[in-house]
C-alpha cells in the first residue's frame, strides 16, 4: 500500500477530531474522504501531510514511517496536500507561483520556471502563464493550487475541496484534470462535497462522521449505506434517499 493509516487519533481539549482511523490507500488509486461538515476530514489530511502530530496511532508513506514529521521532510517523500482555500503570491506570476513548489527539487530558477510553465498546461492555466495571481477566478486560483503541488513532484496529493466555490460547468471541466493526474502515475486521496464528482472520479470512498470511519467500499455502495445516509441527511430518511445523497 501506498498509504496506510493505523489507528489515528487526535484530540483538541474537549473535542476528539480524530478517533481510532485505520485505512489503507493502494497506488494508482483516486479514493475520497467524504462526510458532513465539521466531521474531521481537514484534521485527517493535516495529520497525514504533517501539518499536525497525532496523539496516537501510526502513518506509513511507502513503507516508510511518517508519523509526526514535519510537512517540508513529508513533502521531500512525494506526499503533498492542497488547501481549502487557495492563497497565492498575488503579486507573482501564475508560472512564479507553480515554481515555488518546483523549487522543492530544483535549485536553478529557470529549470524551476520551465517546470512551472509545463505544470501550468497540465492545470489549465497555460493562457494565464504570465499573469499575476491576483486575476485568477476561484476556479483559476483552483486549478493554481493544484498545479503548485503538483511542481513538487508528489508520488501521492491530497485535494482538499478542489471543487469547493465551483460551478457544474467549472466542476465538469476540472474532473478530467484530477483523471489524468492518476493516469501520469500520481495517486490521489481527496476530500469533497460534490458527491456528484465523487461518484464519478472515485475508486473507492471512506466516509468520516464525527471522526470515525463508518463506511469504506464503492461508490455505489456507500451511498446505499444506511450509517451513511443518516450521518447525510439525518436520522430516519429512508434508503431512496441515497439517490440525493449521490447527486450532491
Amino acid at each position: 500500500m501506498m498509504l496506510t493509516l493505523d489507528h489515528i487519533a487526535k484530540r483538541f481539549g474537549g473535542v476528539q477530531a480524530v478517533s481510532d482511523v485505520t485505512f489503507a490507500v493502494a497506488r494508482g488509486e483516486i479514493v475520497a474522504l467524504i462526510g458532513p461538515n465539521g466531521a474531521g476530514k481537514t484534521t485527517l489530511f493535516s495529520l497525514i501531510a504533517g501539518f499536525l502530530a497525532p496523539d496516537a496511532g501510526a502513518i506509513r508513506f511507502e513503507d516508510r514511517d511518517v508519523t509526526g514529521l514535519p510537512p517540508h521532510r513529508i513533502a521531500a517523500l512525494g506526499l503533498v496536500r492542497t488547501f481549502q482555500t487557495a492563497q497565492p503570491f498575488e503579486r507573482l506570476t501564475v508560472a512564479q507561483n507553480i515554481a515555488v513548489g518546483a523549487h522543492l527539487h530544483l535549485a536553478s530558477r529557470g529549470a524551476a520556471l520551465r517546470r512551472g510553465a509545463e505544470i501550468a498546461e497540465r492545470v489549465g492555466l497555460g493562457k494565464w502563464l504570465h499573469r499575476p495571481s491576483r486575476e485568477l477566478t476561484v476556479a483559476g486560483r483552483k486549478r493554481l493550487e493544484l498545479g503548485r503541488a503538483l511542481a513538487t513532484e508528489p508520488h501521492l496529493v491530497l485535494l482538499d475541496e478542489v471543487m469547493a466555490g465551483l460551478n457544474p460547468t467549472e466542476i465538469d471541466a476540472i474532473v478530467p484534470t484530477i483523471f489524468a493526474i492518476r493516469d501520469s502515475g500520481i495517486t490521489v486521496l481527496l476530500t469533497e462535497h460534490v458527491m456528484r464528482a465523487v461518484m464519478r472520479l472515485s475508486d473507492r470512498v471512506l466516509v468520516l462522521n464525527n471522526g470515525r470511519l463508518i463506511a469504506q467500499g464503492k461508490p455505489a455502495d456507500v451511498a446505499t449505506d444506511p450509517a451513511v445516509i443518516e450521518a447525510y441527511l439525518g436520522r430516519g430518511v429512508a434508503p431512496p434517499a441515497a439517490r440525493e445523497l449521490a447527486r450532491g
